[in-house]
C-alpha cells in the first residue's frame, strides 16, 4: 500500500470544501471540519466497536483519519444516548468552545447539520452499512439517519 499524503491532504480539502458548501457554511472550511469531527467523534461514542471498524474500513483514508483521531477510550463503557438532545450535547462536547458560533445555540441548526453530515457521508459509505448502524440506534436517534438514507 503506497501512502501519498499529498493525495490524501488534496481530497480532504476537497471533501472540506464541497461539504462546507452542502452545510451552507461558506468557504469556512475550519468550522466545517469542526462540525464533522464533533459528529463523527460523537457517533463513534454511541456505536458499538465492530460497527465503528466496519463504517472506517469503508471511509476514505482522510475520513478515517478524522474518525480516529483521539479515540483513546476504546474500551470504555459507551454513554446512554437515547435521544437527538442528549447527542446534541455529545457532539457540542467535542466540538468544546467553539461549539457556541459553531452550532449557533440551536438544537435545530445542530440537528440540520447531524442529518445533512450522514446525507453527505452516503457519498462515501454503503447503504447497508449506514442501515446496519441505524438499526443499533436507540429509537430516539434512529430517524438522524433514516430519513436522508437513501441518496
Amino acid at each position: 500500500m503506497s501512502l501519498n499524503f499529498n493525495q490524501y491532504a488534496a481530497e480532504g480539502n476537497t471533501f472540506l470544501k464541497s461539504y462546507a458548501q452542502e452545510m451552507n457554511l461558506g468557504e469556512d472550511r475550519d468550522k466545517a471540519g469542526r462540525i464533522l469531527s464533533s459528529i463523527l467523534h460523537a457517533l463513534r461514542d454511541i456505536i458499538p466497536m465492530e460497527e465503528s471498524l466496519q463504517l472506517m474500513a469503508q471511509l476514505p483514508m482522510f475520513l478515517k483519519a478524522i474518525y480516529a483521531n483521539g479515540w483513546t477510550h476504546i474500551h470504555n463503557k459507551k454513554p446512554k444516548i437515547k435521544h437527538m438532545a442528549s447527542f446534541l450535547d455529545l457532539v457540542r462536547a467535542y466540538d468544546g468552545p467553539s461549539a457556541v458560533n459553531d452550532f449557533e445555540f440551536s438544537d435545530e441548526v445542530a440537528e440540520k447539520y447531524v442529518r445533512n453530515t450522514f446525507l453527505f457521508l452516503r457519498k462515501h459509505v454503503s447503504l447497508g452499512e449506514l442501515e446496519d448502524i441505524r438499526d443499533g440506534l436507540p429509537k430516539g436517534l434512529k430517524n438522524m439517519i433514516f430519513s436522508n438514507i437513501i441518496y
